[in-house]
């Protein structure tokens, strides 16, 4: 019998989809798990017997900021230079709004920024809150100081402004000593690499030019159910592409907001990195429906087909000297040759983060316990990654 063409297989629709998944029927895979049926069955039989499979990121973001809404005090007052742990936030309104930065530099001589306090308050403890007050006759009074729980914050959200990037990049180092990066220390010359992004799996690589996300997209951010809100901080969906369609550098981005009181602190971790600052490592799962072949055949992309960019990220300019793609095989396997050297790499990731939390999709869809929507509008096709030139 002559095996059906992938390109032959018929198209599957959102409403019979959302029907699998009312009924208990939706077939759903793991990214990993599709990629091996792929190669078993061949692609027209895992496409026939998988309707949505689910990828995953665990990535580190220094592009995110925590938007509180506290509530009113007596008499009533209009925020200015509030503060929370001694970390300076945002006065977002004529109220008591509060937008907190979650990167940047941390406080003298302490390891602290806004990634730490929101890490506080996931585990449940309490942060100082200052403020001063800006008299006006409705708002009078000038001052505030009290203690924060996650009990006493009746509403915020969490925005990531870059929070799935299409593909990652290689840093390495052509400087003497240690260079201090977003992903962490790199030896230099040409001694360590880090990896960003988990290649094979991964959210971006499972659906080139983030093709099924778009404003209102639900996914998966550390155990809470966020919504995609548009393109993202850098997004450059006219990147170079393999024949396939996948990206060759970070392509397009997408940016999410979440209820942060639903956050579970096993996939959000604050971090800090020595010359750089407050970050976050954030774990988030998206479904990928195969609503046809091409999206099927594109997710079964394994990791030697993917390459991500080596840039050496200790030339302080815009423009980074790049060397090539390395297929993510190569990138896995702990080793890489650049400028004719043998240069160990590490992943500046959490591989680990991302299954858990794929795995925890998963089961959500199967149960029809996660909202499962293909996008009314796609990302934007315009670059947002424009330079500023003076």
């Amino acid at each position: 019998m002559k095996a059906t063409a992938p390109e032959s297989l018929p198209g599957r629709g959102e409403a019979e989809l959302l029907q699998r998944q009312r009924q208990g029927r939706l077939r759903v895979r793991l990214a990993a798990d599709y990629r091996r049926l792929v190669r078993e069955q061949g692609l027209a039989a895992a496409y026939a017997d998988t309707d949505v499979v689910v990828a995953a990121n665990a990535e580190f973001t220094d592009q995110a900021s925590l938007h509180l809404g506290l509530g009113p005090t007596d008499p009533p007052i209009r925020l200015r230079d509030p503060q929370l742990d001694g970390v300076p936030a945002q006065a977002g309104g004529s109220g008591t709004d509060l937008v907190l930065p979650l990167a940047g530099g941390p406080l003298e001589g302490q390891r602290r920024g806004g990634a730490q306090v929101l890490a506080t308050l996931l585990r449940g403890g309490s942060v100082a809150f200052s403020a001063a007050g800006e008299a006006t006759p409705l708002q009078p009074r000038r001052e505030l100081n009290l203690w924060l729980d996650r009990q006493q914050i009746g509403q915020g959200r969490l925005l990531l402004h870059r929070a799935i990037v299409e593909n990652g990049l290689v840093a390495v180092s052509s400087a003497e000593g240690v260079v201090r990066t977003p992903w962490g220390p790199l030896l230099g010359p040409w001694a360590s690499a880090l990896y960003s992004c988990g290649g094979a799996g991964s959210i971006g690589l499972t659906m080139p030019g983030l093709s099924l996300l778009g404003p209102g997209s639900p996914v998966l951010v550390a155990g809470a159910v966020g919504w995609v809100v548009g393109s993202g901080s850098a997004h450059q969906p006219q990147v170079r592409r393999l024949a396939s369609g996948h990206a060759r550098s970070p392509g397009a981005t997408a940016a999410v907001c979440v209820d942060w009181q639903e956050l579970d602190p096993r996939w959000i971790r604050s971090c800090f990195f020595e010359g750089h600052g407050s970050a976050l490592l954030v774990a988030i799962a998206a479904p990928v429906p195969l609503v046809h072949a091409a999206i099927a055949r594109q997710a079964a992309a394994g990791d030697s087909e993917l390459e991500a960019p080596v840039l050496d990220l200790s030339i302080p300019r815009r423009l980074k000297p790049g060397f090539g793609g390395v297929p993510y095989s190569l990138l896995k396997a702990g080793a890489i040759t650049v400028n004719g050297q043998s240069v160990p790499v590490a992943p500046a990731h959490s591989p680990r983060l991302a299954e858990e939390l794929a795995e925890e999709l998963a089961v959500r869809l199967r149960e029809d316990r996660f909202p499962l929507r293909l996008p009314l509008l796609p990302l934007s096709s315009r670059p947002s990654l424009l330079p500023l030139e003076a």
